[in-house]
């Protein structure tokens, strides 16, 4: 036995402790906990795409992990042809003009670029603003570089889209980066194209840099196709957009996703990378790139799939006195809480009475309280029957 007085707790730097708590961490345990209890628990508090990848994508990558080109590392920014093949996609989807080698980035899943920005850009004290409610992740990023967030409320009586004239002028001054994200986690918003050219004006303004959450792009309701930031006139002067493979084409597992726009700044992604990685398996590159440039309708009937369960479910809500609006885009709705309730408390409810997992609003932000979100991630019957099992409970 070692006689060593050797403490093996070691002490964490100071940015561990600065990192927010993991809000869902809790919720994740109390949801473990019921099903070891044997009841039947409709999850639909999560952001985990249900459906399986599409065959053809698949395919590609069973035939490419033979390939021993890609046994070998890949180069360190990536391929050319991935790049190369979300050029084509932003091109044949929104008419914009990509540079493959300066404006397109290889990431390891949209949350990696999103995280990866703060630390480009942002020094101890700066200031970046985030939206609220917005996705945490946001805010890991801004807290392992120290910096200062500043709220942005989204509300519904603006769309859920932020008030730029209500930002505090020393903030708008002072913020290097901003976040904005649609169609919207967790509210299901969408913007419009008025509101990404206020973006651009008052980007400009102050000298910010804006990125763009597009997760849910590929997801839009009622014949309505999403807008990209970039289409936007001078958004490539003053930002870039983060796009992901898991919600188009169901790759969430993949972990496969690219930034897009202005060229400073995807230089600093790719060397900030070059430091943490040798990009992405090959294998997994080649069958990227056969979702981006291989045939779409996969990503139609997806988006005809949610859409149908976003009908069945708020048909269900119908005279249950749960009142809300559907959703624009993503597979997330953002519904209300009963009067003199808080998200954490009426999630707490549905879950032990109902066995129904919902997010707590509060999770995403503090102008989220008084919501909750529910993903769109179970079959149409599911839904109906989670709509029915909180209504039995009488609580609208």
């Amino acid at each position: 036995m070692s006689s060593s007085t050797f403490d093996s707790q070691f002490e964490p730097a100071s940015r561990m402790q600065m990192l927010p708590t993991q809000f869902f961490a809790s919720l994740a345990e109390k949801v473990r906990h019921l099903h070891t209890q044997g009841h039947d628990i409709i999850n639909l508090g999560q952001g985990n795409p249900d459906q399986p990848t599409p065959p053809h994508i698949v395919a590609s990558l069973q035939a490419a992990a033979a390939n021993p080109l890609y046994h070998k590392y890949p180069p360190f920014s990536g391929y050319d042809f991935l790049k190369e093949a979300a050029a084509k996609r932003y091109e044949a989807d929104y008419g914009v003009e990509l540079d493959p080698e300066t404006e397109i980035a290889i990431l390891f899943g949209g949350k990696v670029g999103l995280v990866e920005i703060s630390q480009c850009l942002l020094n101890p004290g700066d200031t970046c603003l985030v939206p609220d409610p917005g996705y945490p992740d946001y805010w890991s990023g801004i807290a392992l570089a120290g910096a200062r967030m500043v709220m942005m409320p989204l509300t519904k009586d603006n769309d859920f889209l932020p008030d730029y004239t209500a930002i505090h002028a020393n903030d708008a001054a002072q913020a290097k980066l901003m976040y904005i994200n649609y169609p919207n986690n967790p509210t299901g918003s969408t913007a419009n194209a008025s509101f990404y050219e206020d973006t651009v004006r008052f980007a400009e303004q102050h000298k910010i840099a804006v990125v763009s959450d597009f997760a849910y792009g590929a997801i839009g309701f009622d014949g309505k196709k999403p807008r990209s930031f970039l289409q936007t006139p001078g958004a490539k002067d003053v930002g870039i957009e983060i796009y992901t493979l898991s919600k188009t084409y169901n790759m969430a597992g993949w972990r496969v996703g690219f930034a897009v726009g202005n060229p400073s700044l995807i230089r600093l992604i790719n060397l900030i990378q070059d430091h943490y990685y040798c990009s992405l398996f090959g294998g997994i590159q080649e069958a990227a790139a056969a979702a981006l440039t291989g045939p779409q309708h996969c990503v139609d009937q997806l988006v005809q799939t949610y859409e149908q369960r976003r009908d069945a479910l708020f048909s269900a809500l119908n005279g249950t006195g749960w009142q809300a609006d559907k959703p624009s885009g993503s597979f997330f709705c953002w519904l209300p809480v009963p009067e003199g309730m808080d998200s954490a408390q009426f999630a707490d409810i549905i879950l032990e009475k109902a066995h129904v997992v919902v997010a707590p609003g509060v999770g995403f932000g503090p102008h989220g309280d008084k919501y909750v979100r529910l993903g769109l991630l179970a079959p149409e019957a599911r839904l109906r029957e989670a709509a029915a099992r909180i209504a039995s409970l009488g609580l609208f």
